[in-house]
């Protein structure tokens, strides 16, 4: 087959307000459907379908910790002939107890049914943390079941060996971060000199402390020497929150082990072994590029996906990786320790692939993106720059929002390939 790896910038329009293209279309079949996964745990979905004629292809949408029935390109899907599938994990609206080898048996159940339902060809669709799960999954159904991984980053057995994995024939990656691990390595604030004081603070690497190089409104412009220090006490905090995780894990199992053993148990050991710590992560969004707009430039506007005032953002009760088990700290949130980093699974990807880079992102930089499509080897690749936010949204007054060029384009894209 011929190479298709090409790259595009799609520019935007103006509002048509004729028609809302997150209203499917007015035929559209949807049935809902509850799901119990190989390993017990209950999950759903939605499949909408365009009436008449069955199609063969599917096209599945889905997050980790987000509610996605309601996503933006599923009346476009289904208005290209295709059916969608929005699919629920077991982890929808709390990540408290997320682990990324453990959704993969979420995902596996909805591909299951889809292809129960007479489905030949299934599109996974990944929008921001969904890109870093389904390449997950691509990379874990392409090994033989003997070579998936045995055992999570908290030591849990996953069982994927045991597990029916669907294959997949095609990738849709729109605004993908590189990896929830990979996304928070990058912004979490390495200036915290006590993790049990939210507001202790390293001098030295304070990315608001204007000796540092900090100004308001996206003016910060931090040295090279800065930033290179930045980053590496940006890995240096999450080893040392990694090294807390596999402690409280360790201590955990030697409690409940105690208790086990003993042939009365007392209270106070059975309470010891009862319990399940969590961790408390203060400070993660500080991403120096939501700062200094002059690093991998873009169209974004200054602040993150979490508001412009970077105090509030980053000092506020509200952030990734604020409270989870240790064992979601490890296998989601960890920039050292989570499988489910595009890095990682990217090499597995042969099948056709879209990416949508949105060209305002404040999660996903163009740097991270070029990164994913290189190391993305499949033959038939294609990347879109459509000017956008994350959720694809406008960027200026009077702006067609991202989100429906990038709709017509996937329409098009999947038609092209798989009708």
């Amino acid at each position: 087959m011929a190479s298709r790896n090409t790259s595009h910038l799609i520019t935007a329009g103006f509002l048509n307000t004729d028609w809302n293209p997150r209203d499917v279309p007015a035929s559209t079949v949807t049935r809902n459907v509850v799901l119990r996964t190989a390993d017990g745990a209950a999950t759903s979905g939605a499949l909408y379908q365009p009436s008449g004629a069955r199609p063969d292809t599917v096209v599945c949408v889905m997050h980790p910790r987000e509610f996605m029935a309601c996503h933006y390109l599923i009346p476009d899907i289904v208005a290209s002939g295709m059916a969608a599938w929005s699919q629920g994990s077991r982890s929808i609206g709390n990540d408290l107890r997320l682990e990324h080898e453990t959704a993969l048996q979420d995902v596996a159940a909805g591909l299951q049914f889809l292809r129960s339902q007479g489905f030949q060809k299934i599109v996974l669709l990944g929008n921001s943390g969904g890109a870093g799960l389904y390449a997950f999954y691509a990379h874990q159904s392409s090994l033989a079941p003997s070579d998936r991984i045995s055992k999570t980053p908290g030591g849990r057995r996953t069982a994927l060996d045991a597990l029916d994995m669907p294959k997949v024939q095609g990738m849709v990656l729109i605004g993908p971060h590189p990896g929830q691990g990979a996304l928070l390595g990058n912004c979490i604030d390495p200036s915290v000199a006590d993790e049990n004081d939210a507001l202790s603070v390293i001098p030295e690497l304070d990315p608001l402390n204007p000796d540092n190089g900090y100004e308001p409104n996206g003016e910060a412009r931090y040295k090279p020497e800065f930033i290179a220090r930045y980053r590496s006490a940006q890995m240096e905090r999450v080893a040392r929150l990694d090294d807390r995780a596999l402690r409280m894990i360790k201590e955990r199992l030697s409690a409940r082990k105690v208790a086990k053993d003993a042939e009365e148990p007392t209270q106070a050991q059975r309470r010891l072994a009862a319990h399940t710590p969590v961790m408390t992560v203060w400070r993660t969004d500080a991403d120096l590029r939501c700062l200094d707009l002059s690093m991998d430039a873009s169209d974004r506007h200054a602040g993150s996906l979490w508001g412009a005032n970077p105090y509030a953002s980053n000092y506020g009760a509200v952030g990734f990786a604020r409270f989870c088990t240790p064992e979601s700290w490890l296998s989601t949130w960890s920039a050292r320790s989570s499988n489910a980093s595009i890095a990682r699974s990217a090499p597995s990807i042969t099948q056709p692939t879209l990416i949508v880079e949105y060209t305002g992102d404040q999660a996903c930089f163009p740097g991270d993106v070029k990164a994913i499509r290189d190391a993305i080897p499949a033959v038939d690749k294609t990347h879109l720059r459509i000017r956008g936010d994350h959720h694809g949204r406008a960027l200026a007054d009077g702006e067609e929002p991202g989100r429906y060029a990038a709709g017509r384009e996937l329409g098009s894209w999947l038609r092209e390939r798989f009708l």
